[in-house]
């Protein structure tokens, strides 16, 4: 499956900003998605995931409760709502397929993750 993000850009910090992310090729609800996020001289993190159904998602610690993952199997899209965003979430994020047997698990590993799209930098000015 091929991805491609956009949706990101500038935002004040307390805004509001959507990622989205649109598959093509193979079937996209075969797939549970997560998106991760790399800071300047960080190393790639986990930010959340969702399952083929969209009935199961987790969050890392740091954006639980302030992000909302979520997923539109007829238009092949995957969403990152970010709420309140803060100085500490600027990075390129990424959006990722990965390839499940099962409708209700999700995955916080990159290393189940077989497709990754081209990222999207999102800029938090405090």
């Amino acid at each position: 499956v091929q991805l491609q993000a956009f949706g990101g850009g500038l935002v004040q910090a307390g805004g509001s900003l959507r990622l989205s992310c649109a598959a093509s090729g193979r079937a996209f609800s075969d797939y549970a998605m997560g998106w991760f996020r790399q800071a300047p001289g960080k190393e790639r993190e986990f930010v959340a995931s969702i399952s083929r159904s969209g009935t199961t998602t987790a969050y890392a610690d740091s954006v639980k409760g302030r992000f909302t993952i979520s997923r539109d199997n007829a238009r092949n899209t995957v969403y990152l709502q970010m709420e309140k965003p803060k100085s500490e979430d600027t990075a390129v994020y990424y959006c990722a397929a990965s390839p499940r047997s099962y409708t209700t698990t999700v995955s916080t590993r990159a290393r189940e993750y077989n497709s990754w799209g081209q990222g999207t930098l999102v800029t938090v000015s405090s």
